[in-house]
């Protein structure tokens, strides 16, 4: 495989970035060479513009075709038979209706495509790997407008037209891409804009390239053959580095591809020479072992940055997750909200002290938040909880006893059905927590975690999790521990599913303490 940082090209007529050039002040060495990132990554931005909008057209017109075989099918009896019939409905009564959703529809799926790096020039990914690829972005982009309009309760907009467009724009954007690909092999295998380069060493990292531009006639280069000083015998060197000029001119040579970097005057001398003869110079970077196979090279600033890791990121999947959290934390406040003011009530009956209890606990990436939770204890529960701190039934930072004196006579019943939870809601809202996630910790048992532990606020904390609906009664740290790290491992909107689908019953069984 070769980097994806291969693709990014250096103009051997514009300034290199491995050390100033005699003469040359450093600045104005990078400027052209900055100038073409910037030309190129304007024209990367204009075909990933025209991709986008080909995508959003396919759409519409996909899901256009299916409305009408739907709805309207008397336009089709009168093509193929050559006679009118009478339409099932009136499109112009739900016709609308449907053009809300179709643009949320065209949002979601430019967004899943987006998220599959359908829109980005991925050259090492196969035909087979893009349309896997188009077919999870359909997949997702299908079940969350499906979802979107269950949780809606629209009963107007058949499913069925949805899941038809769905498996539609499947098979369009992946044959598509499949054509265009074709097209570009077809061009190149004609001997149009293809490319002549020289490989400057025929050490391991350069017969590798060799063969993968040999196996990927799409790029569009014809490898010539190496310059190298130490490899004479090898019957594909032509020549030594110093017959770099000589022999760019007799192969009508384009491009140089480097692939010694670490040797900074050898790399110097063949910059020098091929800026010269106005030749093309792409520099593969050091592969540190292979750990920079595919990394791209990025700019912060002046300085260019290769990434050797990303840990990769479900953007996607946390915007659904977010959107799922804010529209059911908005609906249960509202549907709730009777309940929620009886509840009040009842507390200021039972004891004296605030309806609410507000503590800061900590949530992702160790930020600090207002958790709000009906009072179930005493007002001065927190001032009492350091001299029970013997009496803690957990192991491990968190704390935990039964029969807790602290606990209000209704206090025990709001525990019992989790209802003293029911003001996170708002937090959910405001997105210090999520509906499903690792519990949030109060300050002072974080202040006691090990290293390891710390793990658990990679993630947004939620109102049920794993740990809740599989060993809640467990009084082991290192259990609750191992489900949060479970969960975050393994992370996926279906497994939130699941675990509020589970959270269900166990609210009724009152196994809350």
């Amino acid at each position: 495989m070769i980097p994806a940082s291969l693709r990014q090209t250096t103009r051997a007529r514009g300034p290199l970035p491995f050390g100033n050039l005699p003469g040359r002040a450093p600045r104005t060495l990078r400027s052209p060479q900055r100038r073409e990132g910037d030309r190129a990554r304007r024209s990367g931005r204009c075909a990933q513009a025209a991709y986008v909008c080909f995508d959003a057209l396919l759409v519409f017109l996909n899901a256009s075709l299916i409305f009408r075989l739907r709805f309207e099918p008397f336009w089709l009896s009168e093509l193929i038979w050559r006679r009118q019939a009478e339409p099932l409905v009136s499109p112009s009564r739900i016709s609308d209706q449907y053009l809300a959703f179709l643009f949320l529809y065209i949002v979601l799926m430019v967004l899943s495509l987006a998220s599959q790096n359908l829109y980005r020039s991925v050259q090492t990914r196969s035909s087979l790997d893009e349309s896997l690829s188009v077919l999870k972005a359909c997949l997702l982009a299908t079940w969350l407008l499906v979802t979107f309009i269950y949780l809606s309760k629209v009963e107007t907009i058949s499913r069925l037209v949805v899941c038809a467009t769905g498996l539609l724009n499947i098979l369009v954007l992946a044959a598509w891409r499949v054509g265009k690909r074709r097209v570009i092999k077809r061009w190149l295998a004609a001997e149009e804009g293809t490319r002549n380069v020289l490989i400057v060493g025929a050490g391991k990292v350069g017969q590798q390239l060799a063969r993968y531009l040999a196996a990927h006639k799409e790029f569009g280069f014809v490898v010539k053959g190496f310059l190298d000083s130490n490899h004479s015998g090898n019957p594909h060197v032509l020549g030594r580095i110093e017959d770099l000029a000589r022999l760019a001119r007799a192969y009508f040579v384009d491009e140089v591809f480097i692939t010694i970097p670490s040797e900074r005057e050898v790399v110097r001398s063949v910059a020098l020479e091929a800026r010269r003869h106005r030749l093309d110079v792409r520099l593969v970077p050091e592969l540190y072992g292979g750990l920079a196979w595919r990394a791209p090279l990025e700019y912060v600033g002046d300085f260019p940055l290769m990434t050797l890791y990303r840990e990769p990121i479900p953007a996607l999947g946390l915007v659904a997750k977010r959107m799922m959290d804010m529209v059911l934390s908005a609906a249960g406040l509202l549907l709730l909200s009777p309940s929620l003011a009886a509840i009040a009530i009842a507390i200021k009956l039972d004891s004296r002290g605030p309806v609410f209890y507000r503590a800061l606990r900590v949530g992702r990436k160790g930020q600090r938040f207002l958790c709000y939770k009906f009072r179930s204890m005493v007002a001065d529960a927190d001032a009492l909880k350091n001299r029970l701190r013997s009496l803690n039934e957990r192991c491990g930072p968190t704390f935990k006893i039964s029969n807790d004196p602290r606990i209000t006579r209704l206090g025990r019943v709001l525990r019992k059905y989790s209802l003293d939870e029911l003001p996170q809601l708002w937090n959910v809202l405001m997105g210090d927590m999520s509906l499903v996630g690792p519990r949030p910790h109060p300050t002072d048992d974080c202040a006691q975690y090990q290293p390891e532990h710390l793990r658990r606020l990679d993630v947004t904390p939620g109102l049920t999790g794993l740990w809740q609906v599989s060993a809640r009664r467990d009084p082991s740290f290192d259990r609750n521990m191992a489900l949060d790290l479970e969960y975050i491992e393994n992370w996926n909107l279906w497994l939130d599913f699941k675990i509020v689908l589970r959270t269900v019953p166990i609210l009724f069984q009152a196994a809350g303490e």
